[in-house]
């Protein structure tokens, strides 16, 4: 399977799922967590992919919108990084913290994409091998630091999986406790949390805020640190508006409180900037990278902070997985692909493709979409009723449809009620054209179920 030969292959040729997934997945129940997820709504076996497609074990080939939960910029098996890490591999793949000649060109690499005037400042931590524990790594570097350990989060946000980045993550089905957090309304004008209209809002999420962290009687004493998404991924693609963002840093800034800026879905390309935060104008102190760090799927993760921060003693965050020469060495080949071929600028033009046909569909659907979100190619369709209401059974449906016509959509968002999407950056405009007229079928299809 080739990239060149996805789009004849393109099309669902059995039942969902087909005998062999149909086993697979029996197989996987039977001897695998109850915490497997991606399978129960999307139930089919994987057998390969190529660029933007994935086959599954029956022979039927997909659209990919998931791509690895967003991981894969070049799509499934470039054959440059195959090419790279295979090289790799033969040589050294595992370093710890050891300095490596891949390593360090990786660094060099890595700190190239950040604005001009945070190069000179930045230091990079590895901390292991996912964004979670990045994340982690950010808030105890933050609390060292400062010597104050209570942090500020958002509604809707989502940072991980282990303890600390759970205790920041704000869905109540999943957090851990952690009386040192503290959430604050995010800027979601669709939903606001306040209750207020954008035209009459003056962004009372920031002035909230602000006098949360100024006042005397709050009960919050300076945090540590303030962890922020741009776009809330699993909340729903909800992007961050201009002047809420310029607000929270601004008084940050103020009171020398740490700005973490989460990016380990927005990071590396994924916006049409290599980093969200330019989109905003700002600067954050802290910035957690993961997901497209290495390119091609392989895992790795790391902390950008600015020097004045660095305060850790020797040894005093670890961890046996930071030292992947494979993740190094691809991350080094994705960044050098990604301007050799115009990747910002594709992401660029792919985003307003969707964009255009998804706000199109919203307009001859209004029944059922309420609005649709994006920023470069993150994006989001929010499903409503007509009082407002979200609708997670309509997006779960749009979700099956859009499987059975051949198309993979996530599920997201407060309520689940958001059908998000994560194509790979080298999308190219035949795919997403295809993309959107089997996506726009399967909402046409839920909406003459649901009249």
């Amino acid at each position: 399977m080739t990239i060149e030969s996805m789009p004849a292959l393109h099309g669902v040729r059995t039942p969902l799922p087909g005998p062999r997934s149909a086993e697979l997945l029996a197989r996987q129940a039977d001897r695998e967590s109850a915490a497997r997820s991606y399978p129960r709504r999307l139930p089919i076996a994987l057998r390969r992919g190529s660029g933007s497609y994935v086959e599954d074990a029956d022979g039927n080939v997909f659209i990919d919108f998931l791509n690895g939960a967003g991981v894969l910029p070049l799509g499934h098996s470039h054959p440059e990084l195959i090419g790279v890490v295979q090289h790799q591999a033969a040589e050294l793949a595992h370093g710890l913290d050891f300095p490596t000649a891949v390593k360090d060109e990786f660094t060099t690499a890595l700190l190239s994409t950040l604005p001009e005037a945070m190069r000179s400042t930045a230091r990079v931590h590895f901390s292991g091998p996912t964004g979670t524990n990045a994340v982690e790594a950010a808030l105890k570097l933050c609390r060292t630091a400062t010597g104050r350990s209570e942090v500020v989060a958002f509604h809707g946000g989502f940072h991980g999986m282990t303890a600390g980045s759970l205790a920041a993550s704000s869905e109540g089905s999943l957090r851990a406790s952690s009386p040192g957090v503290h959430f604050l309304p995010f800027a979601y004008c669709h939903r606001c949390p306040l209750g207020l209209r954008p035209e009459s809002c003056d962004t009372n999420c920031a002035a909230y805020l602000e006098r949360v962290l100024t006042g005397s009687h709050t009960g919050l004493a300076r945090p540590a640190a303030v962890l922020l998404e741009l776009v809330q991924g699993e909340g729903g693609v909800v992007v961050a508006p201009q002047e809420f963002v310029r607000r929270v840093r601004e008084v940050t800034a103020r009171l020398d409180i740490p700005l973490i800026v989460d990016e380990v879905q927005t990071g590396c390309g994924r916006t049409g900037r290599w980093f969200a935060f330019e989109h905003y104008e700002i600067e954050p102190d802290v910035l957690v990278l993961s997901k497209m760090l290495s390119g091609s799927g392989m895992p790795t993760a790391v902390v950008v902070y600015h020097e004045r921060l660095d305060s850790w003693r020797p040894g005093a965050h670890t961890g046996t997985f930071r030292g992947n020469q494979l993740a190094f060495a691809s991350g080094t080949a994705y960044l050098r692909i990604a301007r050799r071929d115009g990747l910002l600028e594709t992401v660029s033009a792919r985003s307003t493709q969707l964009r255009r046909g998804l706000d199109e569909l919203a307009a001859r659907l209004p029944q059922l979409i309420s609005e649709v979100r994006s920023l470069g190619l993150m994006l989001g369709v929010e499903f409503s009723h007509a009082d407002g209401s979200p609708w997670p059974e309509a997006a779960s449906a749009t979700q099956q449809e859009a499987l059975a016509r051949g198309l993979i959509v996530e599920i997201g968002g407060r309520a689940d009620c958001v059908v998000r999407m994560l194509p790979p950056l080298n999308l190219d405009e035949a795919t997403a054209h295809h993309a959107l007229e089997l996506f726009g079928a399967a909402v046409e299809a839920v909406s003459k179920r649901f009249a």
